[in-house]
C-alpha cells in the first residue's frame, strides 16, 4: 500500500523541502519524512500538491504519457467569450508547441476560496472572471501561458484536482494522508 499526502499549498511556498532562504518550503508545513512531491506548483500558484513515498506512483502521477487529468481554477483578466473558450478547448499554440485540447468553462468564484496573501491586484476598469480548466499534460506554466495566449492573463491560479484527488475539505496550508 502506497502512502500519499494531499497538501493545499499556499501562495509563495516553494515545492521542495530544502530551504532557499527566501520562501517558505514544504518542510514548514509537512513534518513527514521520506515523502516527495509528485509534480510541482510554481511559487505563485496555489492548491493541490500530492506527495508520496512510492517512486512508481510518483512517476504515474507526473509522467505526461499517463495523461493524468489536472483541474485548475484560474482567475483571469477580462471576461473570456465563446471564441476564447473554444481556443482553449481545441488546443492553444504556445512557443513550445500546440497544447492538447483542454476542458474549459466559465465558473462562478469558487465557494471554498480562501483569502490570498498578498491579495490579487484589482483594477477598477478591468473586470475579472473565473475559468475551470482541465488539462492532461504538464508544460511549464501551461495554464498561465494558455490563458494569456487567448487574451486573458491569469491573475490567480489554484489547482483543484489531480485525477480523483481534490482540495475538498482541505484548508490552505493543511495536508491529509491517504493510501493507494
Amino acid at each position: 500500500m502506497s502512502r500519499i499526502l494531499l497538501f493545499n499549498k499556499p501562495y509563495g511556498v516553494i515545492c521542495q523541502f530544502s530551504r532557499d532562504g527566501l520562501h517558505p518550503t514544504l518542510a514548514d508545513y509537512i513534518p513527514v519524512p521520506e515523502v516527495y512531491a509528485a509534480g510541482r506548483l510554481d511559487t505563485d500558484s496555489e492548491g493541490l500538491l500530492l506527495l508520496t513515498d512510492d517512486g512508481e506512483l510518483q512517476h504515474r502521477i507526473t509522467d505526461p504519457k499517463h495523461k493524468q487529468a489536472k483541474t485548475y481554477w484560474a482567475q483571469v483578466e477580462g471576461a473570456p467569450d465563446a471564441a476564447a473558450l473554444m481556443q482553449l478547448q481545441k488546443g492553444v499554440q504556445l512557443k513550445d508547441g500546440l497544447t492538447l485540447p483542454a476542458q474549459a468553462r466559465l465558473m462562478d468564484e469558487p465557494k471554498i476560496l480562501w483569502p490570498r496573501n498578498p491579495p490579487v491586484r484589482e483594477r477598477k476598469t478591468i473586470p475579472t472572471a473565473w475559468l475551470e480548466l482541465t488539462i492532461r499534460e504538464g508544460k511549464n506554466r501551461q495554464v498561465r501561458r494558455m490563458t494569456a495566449a487567448v487574451g486573458h492573463p491569469t491573475l490567480r491560479l489554484i489547482r483543484f484536482a489531480i485525477g480523483e484527488w481534490t482540495l475538498i475539505d482541505l484548508k490552505v496550508g493543511e495536508w491529509r494522508e491517504d493510501f493507494v
